[in-house]
């Protein structure tokens, strides 16, 4: 008989690719988790994974159980949210890890409104970049991600999550006061080709989505000053120091006495946000009134 629990630690191997990585996000040690990994050998008969110079990889008998463990791990989160209705769980802790504008513009609102429609659950939430929320919820460090589309994410098929799309905001081009583009109306990116830029550290999803719209315009940015905080960002630009393209939500509240903020001409560079839990859980009777507040935000 495989235990659910040690399927649970083969997916956290293959999603971590090493030991200590899955042992540190599963809050084990290495060799806690290298003992489940070795009974999961033993109660299936196979090998399932192979140690290297690079990490840990699953042998083919590893993808295979890994296949079904999605689905054995989403069954389960079904029939928690089952007993749990039946049980009229009305009453308990969700945790929601988002990034700081998401927070802002839809985690807040929601809050606001379960306060008045389910006064018995109670929201725990947690700031993560838009690229950091989704792994915490696979790892059930968390029970609802408010993410963003970014390179590498996984994707909308994926068997391991249920999502529910939120909204999709524009990025805007933030320009010096002095700047020669200042009096456009829309600002072409490949007239910035040449300009100093100011952006997110690589990793953060913003980051990717900048880059890619200035690939698209047929250049690399000059990237010369970094921040993951939009403040700083905006407050650069409005020091002469460079542009930059910022999400229009970000933007609200802003000092922008020193800067001029222009939409992008043609097709604007685009943050799409979701919400994300684990395959399953999303009939739960906490988390399906959490999912509807969001939904609800974002409207």
């Amino acid at each position: 008989m495989i235990e659910a629990r040690r399927l649970h630690i083969l997916r956290a191997v293959a999603d971590h690719r090493t030991v200590t990585a899955a042992a540190a996000a599963l809050y084990l040690t290495p060799s806690a988790v290298s003992q489940q990994l070795t009974a999961l050998e033993q109660e299936t008969g196979h090998r399932l994974v192979e140690r290297g110079a690079k990490g840990v990889r699953l042998t083919p008998a590893g993808e295979i159980l890994l296949t079904h463990t999605n689905a054995v791990l989403a069954q389960l989160e079904r029939a928690e949210a089952e007993l749990a209705a039946y049980s009229s769980g009305a009453a308990g802790t969700v945790t929601v890890a988002a990034f700081a504008t998401g927070i802002g513009l839809v985690v807040a609102p929601a809050l606001s409104r379960l306060a008045r429609t389910a006064p018995g659950i109670r929201i725990r939430v947690q700031d993560a970049e838009g690229d950091a929320s989704l792994p915490m919820v696979l790892d059930r460090q968390v029970d609802v991600a408010v993410a963003v589309e970014y390179r590498g994410a996984p994707g909308a098929d994926d068997a391991r999550l249920t999502r529910v799309p939120l909204y999709a905001e524009p990025f805007d081009a933030v320009l010096p006061a002095g700047h020669r583009l200042a009096a456009s109306d829309r600002v072409p990116l490949a007239e910035l080709a040449k300009d100093t830029w100011i952006g997110p550290f690589p990793g953060n999803p913003c980051h990717d989505v900048v880059v890619l719209a200035c690939e698209h315009a047929g250049f690399q940015p000059q990237v010369e000053h970094s921040s993951d905080d939009f403040r700083a960002v905006v407050a650069l630009a409005s020091a002469g120091a460079g542009v930059a393209l910022v999400p229009r939500s970000a933007l609200r509240g802003m000092d922008l006495s020193d800067a001029v903020v222009r939409p992008v001409d043609g097709v604007a560079p685009t943050r799409r946000v979701f919400a994300a839990v684990r395959c399953g859980a999303e009939e739960h009777p906490l988390i399906r009134p959490v999912l509807e507040a969001l939904g609800e935000a974002a409207e």
